[in-house]
């Protein structure tokens, strides 16, 4: 006599065990909004706070350059929150691909020295660097 694994009941045939996909699928839209709003979240961490002089001539401009430096008020000059020389901010940018067509954004505080302003100026230049802007607030 063969052993059988179901009943024969015809009450019970249509109760099978099965897995919901849509809570799972809005589960997941979940995550993918939470991750990516917390990675947006931390992009500001990453600069060195700078008080900017206000211009009321400058221009707005949407692009984001690749390449942002920041000069803070004692002199310290940075890149990506990395303290740097004038000499490796010539060398990196040299690195680039095509250094002419290359965008730097200097950032410098209100109360940084002209002098330090203009050797970073200077070593962007040095690299063959021709588009560089100057950050401000309105």
């Amino acid at each position: 006599m063969p052993v059988q694994l179901q009943s024969r009941s015809g009450d019970d045939a249509g109760d099978e065990a099965r897995i919901e996909v849509i809570p799972l699928i809005d589960i997941m839209f979940f995550l993918l909004a939470a991750f990516m709003l917390v990675s947006l979240s931390m992009t500001h961490l990453q600069r060195v706070p700078v008080n900017l002089p206000t211009a009321s001539t400058g221009l707005p401009d949407a692009r984001t350059p690749p390449f942002q430096i920041a000069i803070d008020a004692s002199g310290v000059t940075t890149w990506d929150s990395k303290v740097v020389t004038l000499t490796e901010i010539t060398a990196r940018l040299q690195a680039a691909a095509v250094p002419r067509e290359t965008r730097v954004l200097i950032s410098a505080d209100e109360q940084s020295r002209h002098k330090q302003v203009l050797a970073v100026l200077n070593a962007v230049r040095d690299a063959g660097v021709e588009k560089v802007s100057f950050e401000t607030k309105d």
